[in-house]
């Protein structure tokens, strides 16, 4: 397998041409030479990248955050002519984490209040980050509730007060955090507390990399990370 990294002179782009080194995979310089595009921009990037994979006809996997739903759409429009596959986290333990925080909402319900922090490195542009909000839409179907009903990301001011049904968001940026992310579901007197930090930023490149392989050949299609877990 060979590969055109969009972003490359990112963390993750960094991160990716390092470990694509270690499996000696190759890495082209221009889409229209490699198997598969990966891409890790930006929301502007991607727009450009779609465009680009579309025309070579080559399959996408994106971990690009901070998208609107104009970004999904154009992902799902793509997805009717070549294979995508896009993901918030392409951890293996983050996408069991979702897994976890989905059976614990689909036991407590209503019961419990929940709340989802999360922790960046300093120079993160979009909060709350990708994973948590992705976290926070799995908490919210598995407890039958609609996501954009009761995300409340940031809260200020004087009324604070908690809102019924509402998953709440934190977001810290500090030093060099690569991602730490904690699911809570209080109750009266207790609470759970569903957590996964990364020490390694190769954990993406290498998941990343897992998910291309699996993606490659596939059928045109929108698929998620989780599908790559399951075969």
């Amino acid at each position: 397998m060979s590969i055109y990294i969009h972003g490359r002179n990112g963390r993750m782009g960094h991160a990716l041409t390092g470990v694509a080194g270690q499996l000696q995979l190759e890495v082209h310089d221009s889409p229209d030479q490699a198997d598969i595009i990966i891409d890790f921009s930006s929301p502007e990037g991607l727009r450009e990248i779609l465009q680009l994979a579309l025309v070579t006809d080559k399959p996408l996997v994106s971990g690009t955050t901070g998208l609107g739903e104009e970004h999904f759409q154009a992902l799902h429009a793509a997805a009717e002519r070549i294979p995508v596959l896009w993901s918030a986290n392409m951890s293996i333990g983050m996408n069991l984490l979702y897994s976890l925080a989905a059976q614990m909402a689909g036991v407590l319900g209503s019961q419990a209040d929940y709340e989802i922090v999360e922790a960046h490195h300093r120079h993160k542009k979009d909060a709350p980050s990708g994973t948590a909000l992705e976290l926070g839409r799995h908490i919210a179907a598995a407890s039958a509730r609609r996501f954009d009903d009761v995300a409340r990301l940031s809260r200020e001011g004087t009324d604070c007060v908690r809102r019924q049904d509402e998953i709440g968001f934190s977001a810290i940026r500090a030093a060099d955090i690569i991602g730490e992310h904690t699911a809570f579901a209080a109750l009266e007197g207790e609470r759970l507390e569903l957590t996964h930090r990364v020490t390694d930023r190769q954990i993406f490149a290498r998941g990343a990399l897992h998910a291309a392989r699996w993606l490659l050949n596939r059928s045109p299609g929108y698929y998620n990370f989780s599908q790559t877990l399951a075969d």
